[in-house]
This record gives C-alpha cells, structure tokens and sequence, in this order.
C-alpha cells in the first residue's frame, strides 16, 4: 500500500512555509523556541491552514473520531494545567526521538534524540519518566498524559518490557531506559498519569505530525 502523502505547515521556525517532506519540516524547526507547525492529509487543506491562524488548527490535524455527544460529555474536556507526552519512530526499530510540551501552549519543555535505533513503545516510556522526573525537579503539581497504554503500564510496573535486543547501535537509548527504570525504583512521585484520549480530543499535544 502507498504511504500517503503528508503536507506539513510551519507557521513559526527558521523558514516558515509549506513542506512535502518531515525532514525539511523538522529542519525547519528544529531549534527554533516555541515553533509553531502541524501536518495535513491535502496541499488545499495545509494552504488555507497556513493562510490562517495557527491557534486555529493545533491538535486538529487528524479528525476526531466518531463518538456520540453523550460519549463526549462523559470524557469531557483535557485538563490543560497538564504537561503532554509523545514518541516518534521512524520504522520499528527505527530512528527514535520524544518529547514533553506544555499541554496548552505546546511550549516544548524537554526533547531527546533522534537515537538510531529505538522503537516508538520504548519512545512512549522514556518520555513519561522524563516527564515524572521533570515535574518533581519543578516541585509541580500538573498531570501527565500520554496516549499510550503501554508506556503508562511499563511506568507504573517499574519496567521496560520491549523486546528489541540490546546492540551498540542502541546502547546510549539503552543506557537511558536504564536510568528511566532506576529512576522509577529510587524515587516516589504524586504525579498523576492520565490517559489521552485521542477519539475525544485528536492528537496529543506532543505529537510529531507524522501520522
């Protein structure tokens, strides 16, 4: 099957603009303080978003899906006192990178990688600690969401359950899940870890656009 064809919108980076291709988006932005871009599904659709306000397309870049009203209102609306999680992986194992953003203003707070060989699961679970870890050091009472169940299991199990074996390739992404699993064993947190609801809501405020 053809992978479909992506347009994503830079609002706000280096070279704001519409691109055809993640990796001239993220050059785009990468390093750029509180860069402003989403990805779309047609060339139409990314002209008039890029045209118009950025505050009016965040986390609408993939339609939500069908719930009933009464399935809505039972889910209600994200808390934004909330920071947010995500992972990418290109290919699985492939290039790995995470990140945690400010669920509201999808300010990014703390980022790493791309590392060369991780998978989007181990993604999901160092940017959950990173995000405990950075919450704590900034004494800070806001919830943590993610939209992985995977990951918020692992966490609270205090493992890393992925089955990628372990080579030089990926020995400093390994060196990190050793110290996300220690950490988790040497410290006790009050963060509450919350679901994304992604049906509800779209896509999670960290998410990379590459879907």
């Amino acid at each position: 099957m053809a992978k479909k064809e992506k347009f994503y919108v830079v609002w706000e980076g280096h070279t704001p603009g519409i691109y055809t291709k993640w990796s001239d988006c993220k050059a785009a932005v990468d390093g750029y303080a509180g860069a402003k871009y989403k990805s779309f599904e047609s060339f139409d659709i990314a002209k008039k978003a890029y045209d118009g306000n950025y505050e009016d397309y965040k986390g609408k870049s993939k339609p939500k899906a069908t719930l009933t009203p009464e399935q809505v209102e039972k889910i209600g609306e994200p808390n934004l006192y909330s920071i947010s999680v995500d992972a990418a992986s290109s290919g699985n194992p492939g290039k790995m990178e995470y990140r945690g953003v400010d669920t509201q203003t999808e300010k990014q707070l703390f980022h790493q990688g791309p590392f060369i060989q991780g998978t989007n699961n181990i993604g999901e679970f160092l940017a959950l600690v990173h995000g405990l870890a950075y919450l704590k050091k900034k004494n800070s009472d806001r919830i943590i969401y993610s939209d992985s169940r995977i990951a918020i299991g692992w966490v609270k199990k205090k493992i890393c359950r992925t089955k990628l074996e372990r080579t030089p390739k990926n020995e400093e992404m390994f060196h990190l899940v050793d110290r996300a699993i220690q950490w988790l064993k040497d410290n006790t947190y009050t963060t509450k870890i919350v679901k994304w609801e992604t049906k509800a809501w779209g896509e999670i405020p960290a998410d990379f656009g590459r879907k």
